[in-house]
């Protein structure tokens, strides 16, 4: 792991020195010209030794900004050119404007600009314009643009260029239009702007209008119109592109081929993306980054990471698509190291990165490192973008934080909806429901992920009224439901065991032609079980074309739930042998079944083959369903035993279900024991005095359960009294037992005494 690490931190830095290494050998070169002229005492007098020294001059200055940082010798070049007198030379005034403004430093450009003895020429107007435009001061730009005397193609494409990369699409393509020369780089900035703005359709239109003016693409070009046919999802028309591409003899271009594999990669041939990559000769990080993507796209992160490992140098998407992809595996832990190990490397990230990492702490709930995140986003100025803000909203609600999840919101300055769904997950999830409602209500901009997160939440919380109230609103506001909508409202008939208003749903699923999905499916098995529509539940999932082992576990809980608990077993039988491994939720459906069987043997063959085959620890649950089993077959003393000795800590339900089995089999000895640790457990809870009391009164032992009774009076106990729902015209209505508080109670008993009465009078005829 350590060689793993510091191989991480050497191999990114390597071409990045020897790229520095060579440009400073060059600017070494260079300077020992120059010095050498110094040292011979040249004299500058006559024209040809002035233009060959101002030449040399020129050449350092453009080998000092050609990174785009402003150095100490060209600060001291500045220096020489004026104490020798050649600034005033177009192509030393030129370099030095070029110099400043490239390196950000506006105010020395303009010092250097008022030290020009002649007018600005059109190269040096043209570099006042495109400093302006990269500055974002389009303002300025047009100003210098209209007073320019002329113009060349190269005018004309820094304003088209200018105003696409800052959004301003109209203004653009007025200045194209109106362009008089329309060369090859004036159409590709044009194309470019359009697939940066995401008008990938617009950007094909061009190109075809590009090649029907007679002009041939460049690999630059070729690159561009790649990526709108990839973000267009216009596949043959890249298939086309292809073909002129190999035709003008451009796929030999490194980003040509790396638009290649992306191309391919969506249209998903990745055997032909991965043979692209191994056939160029030369490749860059981008080229990496694609590949890398290939396999992480395909779940291969053994893979990727091998990739990721060999890469020659990393940029921040290679970082973030590892991070990315981690975290959406479930491997949280690995992108969050992954990204120490990125600011260990001195990379900074950007806005995916951050947003994947905080993304993956929510995904373990690690508060602390989320903060960090937040904290290194303030840092760099991306904590109120919209993407880290929503992921930070939803970090700090997971984690349980809802208060500074709310103070993330109510700073972001310009949220999208991606933010209000967020902050309204992120309530409904911390039993927040009524707050969730409130800014529902208030979003002014909803799409079908809000109304889900909405819908959902009221599911979740139990409030599944007011669930099927929203999905009904939903329908209202014709917004199309999605998936997820309909497992929702399911989850909600389900736990109404509204079967009506499930067949209702069923009906709009079909219309929507999504019946076949196993997504909709399984939900619609699990819809039909719980309302106790057996045949139906059957009826959808064996007319299913895929199902996996979430629809399977559904199917057989249904069948064990619905008391066909043999057949349960045989349908597990037969997950088995369609080679699909059985789940935690599974085992625990077929131990259900066992238990309301009474097969001992066969249930404990299961729970033994839960590790030793599958590798699944038992949970709670499942020892809750063991002693379950043991008990009804009347082996108490093994329940016991089981429960005493297990791992895991049991839980209340286990000792409740042994003392109930107490009861039924009159065993005090330890059903006193069982309960004298179940109260120890739930203190609150009047399960355990209620079974202790049933449990004395089967054994005849009416005393004792006087005194359980008296002792529940005098710790303010009562037995929770039960409730019966019934759904009438789409209305549900509860009663719980002694409720008077129903609006129609009175009216309730009138008919009841009226049925009675009409009742008795039959049987005296």
């Amino acid at each position: 792991m350590k060689r793993s690490q510091q191989k991480l931190r050497l191999n990114p830095l390597l071409p990045l020195l020897q790229t520095r290494l060579c440009h400073h050998l060059h600017l070494l070169s260079h300077l020992r010209t120059l010095k050498r002229r110094l040292a011979g005492g040249g004299s500058l007098r006559s024209l040809k030794s002035f233009k060959s020294y101002a030449e040399t001059c020129a050449s350092l200055l453009r080998l000092c900004c050609a990174d785009g940082r402003l150095s100490a010798i060209g600060l001291a070049l500045h220096g020489h050119a004026l104490r020798a007198g050649v600034s005033s030379d177009r192509s030393v005034s030129s370099k030095l404007l070029a110099m400043y403004a490239l390196a950000g430093h506006p105010a020395d450009r303009d010092l250097a600009l008022a030290e020009r003895c002649r007018p600005l020429d059109l190269f040096s107007r043209n570099l006042m314009v495109a400093d302006r435009a990269r500055s974002g001061d389009l303002a300025t730009a047009r100003l210098l643009f209209d007073g320019m005397p002329e113009r060349n193609a190269v005018t004309w494409t820094l304003m088209v260029d200018g105003h696409m990369k800052r959004g301003s699409v109209g203004e653009a393509a007025g200045y194209f239009e109106r362009c008089p020369c329309k060369t090859v780089i004036c159409f590709t900035a044009y194309i470019s702007g359009f697939v940066l703005n995401g008008l990938h359709l617009d950007a094909l239109v061009h190109f075809r209008r590009m090649l029907a003016s007679g002009l041939m693409p460049n690999e630059v070009t070729f690159t561009c119109v790649l990526k709108a046919c990839v973000g267009a999802g216009e596949f043959e028309q890249g298939k086309s592109v292809l073909g002129l591409i190999v035709k003008t003899n451009f796929d030999g271009h490194v980003s040509v081929q790396n638009s290649l594999i992306t191309l391919y990669l969506r249209m998903g041939d990745v055997d032909v993306a991965r043979t692209v990559f191994d056939q160029m000769e030369e490749r860059d990080v981008v080229s990496w980054t694609a590949i890398l993507d290939v396999y992480a796209q395909m779940g291969d992160l053994k893979e990727a990471r091998r990739i990721f490992e060999e890469m020659p140098e990393r940029n921040e998407v290679s970082w973030s698509t590892m991070i990315a992809r981690y975290g959406q595996s479930g491997e949280a832990l690995e992108a969050i190291n992954l990204f120490r190990f990125m600011l260990h490397d001195g990379h900074r990230p950007n806005v995916s990165c951050l947003a994947s990492a905080i993304s993956a702490s929510s995904g373990c709930e690690n508060l602390l490192f989320g903060s960090g995140v937040h904290c290194h986003a303030l840092k760099v100025g991306f904590a109120t973008d919209v993407f880290v803000g929503s992921s930070l909203i939803d970090m700090y609600c997971k984690c349980k934080d809802v208060a500074d999840g709310r103070r993330v919101f109510d700073l972001i300055p310009e949220k999208n909806t991606v933010c209000w769904n967020s902050m309204v997950a992120g309530y409904s999830c911390n039993d927040r429901i009524e707050e969730a409602g409130e800014l529902f209500k208030a979003m002014t901009n909803r799409n079908i992920a809000s109304w889900n997160a909405m819908i959902s939440g009221y599911a979740e919380n139990g409030q599944f009224m007011r669930a099927l109230e929203t999905f009904d609103n939903l329908l209202i506001s014709e917004l199309p439901p999605s998936q997820m909508t309909f497992s929702s409202v399911l989850l909600a008939c389900a736990s109404l065991c509204s079967l009506d208003k499930g067949k209702n749903l069923h009906g709009k699923i079909v219309k929507l032609g999504i019946q076949h999905e196993v997504f909709i499916g399984t939900a619609l098995v699990d819809m039909y079980a719980k309302c106790g529509d057996i045949e139906s539940a059957k009826r959808v999932f064996h007319g299913m074309r895929e199902k996996n082992e979430v629809s399977w576990s559904a199917m057989i809980q249904g069948l064990a739930d619905n008391g066909f608990a043999e057949e349960s077993i045989t349908m597990f039988e037969e997950m088995k042998r369609a080679a699909i491994a059985p789940t935690n939720p599974t085992f625990l459906s077929v131990l259900f079944a066992c238990s309301h069987c009474g097969l001992v043997d066969k249930g404990l063959q299961y729970f033994d083959s839960m590790e030793e085959i599958y590798g699944i620890s038992p949970n709670t649950r499942h020892y809750s369903c063991i002693i379950d089993l043991l008990a009804r077959a009347g082996h108490l003393r093994e329940a016991e035993e089981i429960i005493s000795t297990m791992p895991i800590k049991p839980e209340a339900n286990s000792w409740a279900a042994l003392l109930s089995a107490c009861s039924t089999f009159r065993d005090e000895e330890i059903g006193e024991r069982v309960a004298k640790r179940l109260w120890e457990l739930e203190k609150e809870n009047t399960s355990g005095y209620v079974l202790l009391s049933n449990m004395y009164a089967s054994c005849g032992r009416w005393k004792d359960v006087a005194k359980v009774r008296t002792h529940m009076r005098r710790l303010g106990k009562k037995k929770v009294g039960g409730c019966s729902s019934i759904q009438i015209r789409d209305q549900f209505h509860t009663f719980f037992s002694w409720d008077v508080k129903h609006p129609k109670s009175s009216k309730l008993r009138c008919m009841r005494r009226k049925l009675r009465f009409t009742s008795d009078a039959k049987n005296q005829k």
